[in-house]
């Protein structure tokens, strides 16, 4: 039974971590081989499982020492049916593996979870095509059609949310918005934008997720900022606007190049975690209610370490009536 469904934990204001760059750190620290970036098919095998129950401990324990939150996103960023089925995969197996990515997560969550640190389980959904181009589009439609099996899949496990991640235009974040509305799941929506800060697509972040409200009611119960280096959307938050409360959750490369270069790239850029805390710490100033904090490419513990750090300190200055 879900624990969480009725009443998200990170909505009250407290500061969650989530993990880094889950595919970066399989290929470049586990030097896995990972076709199509696709986490999901390791879950075919106990070996497989066990690489990502101690990826995914890891965080675990990190939060446990921090003394805060988690939010677990299931490793089915990829377990959609245009990607399973270049890796063999039909609906009944895709389906499992949605399943067991979630169970996964319960063992997770049953090792390291106390009162006063919830661990909110998410079914983690990606885009249909290539994350950083939005060159293969749908209708809002056809996205709600194409996602829902995964959504519904996700509603049927003890799963507390779900989460569209990397999503490079409108239409398809409405459509998983809409799917999971169907399907009463909550839903956090994670945009990513090109070094102009705004989506692949063209659209402006803040017109992005007005849409979205729009279509939906308002049914997303926060956005998300993730696969981009903070300098490269730090100048559209400063637009105002209440729309920038609607973001909780921020998901950064630890690497300042552009997806066009990162696509390019055989070597993983790591930045600099200390300047990636810091970044999130100063971005919080345009965030209020940011309390997600995770990574995304060429991150690991060691950024997200660093980001808690940075935004528990900044807690502290706030608490005590600081600047």
């Amino acid at each position: 039974m879900s624990k969480y469904r009725n009443n998200l934990p990170q909505l009250n204001g407290h500061l969650f971590l989530t993990d880094g760059g889950q595919e970066t750190t399989l290929i470049f620290h586990e030097g896995l081989e990972l076709p199509f970036f696709a986490a999901f098919d390791l879950l075919k095998d106990d070996a497989g499982t066990e690489i990502l129950r101690r990826y995914y401990q890891r965080y675990a324990d990190l939060a446990a020492a921090r003394g805060i939150g988690i939010v677990l996103e299931s490793p089915t960023w990829r377990a959609n049916p245009d990607w399973a089925a270049k890796l063999g995969h039909d609906k009944n197996s895709l389906a499992a593996l949605n399943r067991k990515g979630i169970e996964l997560l319960e063992e997770i969550r049953a090792g390291c979870e106390t009162g006063d640190r919830p661990a909110v389980i998410s079914g983690n959904l990606g885009p249909r095509g290539d994350g950083y181009r939005a060159n293969t589009r749908m209708t809002v439609r056809q996205a709600r059609d194409y996602h829902a099996p995964q959504v519904e899949t996700f509603a049927r496990t003890n799963a507390d949310m779900v989460a569209g991640f990397t999503l490079n235009y409108v239409e398809e974040a409405i459509g998983i918005t809409l799917a999971a509305r169907d399907a009463a799941m909550p839903v956090a929506i994670s945009f990513t934008l090109e070094t102009d800060g705004r989506l692949p697509s063209g659209q402006s972040l803040a017109g992005a997720i007005r849409q979205t409200d729009e279509v939906s009611s308002g049914y997303p119960a926060y956005y998300m900022i993730n696969c981009a280096h903070p300098e490269h959307f730090e100048p559209v938050l400063r637009e105002a606007g209440s729309w920038r409360e609607r973001i909780r959750g921020l998901r950064a490369n630890a690497s300042r190049r552009s997806h066009a270069e990162l696509d390019a790239s055989t070597d993983l850029d790591a930045g600099n975690p200390v300047e990636l805390g810091e970044a999130y710490r100063a971005l919080r100033e345009w965030l209020p209610r940011l309390t997600v904090v995770g990574g995304c490419c060429g991150t690991d513990h060691r950024h997200v370490e660093a980001i808690c750090d940075a935004c528990q300190a900044e807690s502290v200055l706030l608490a005590a009536g600081g600047v």
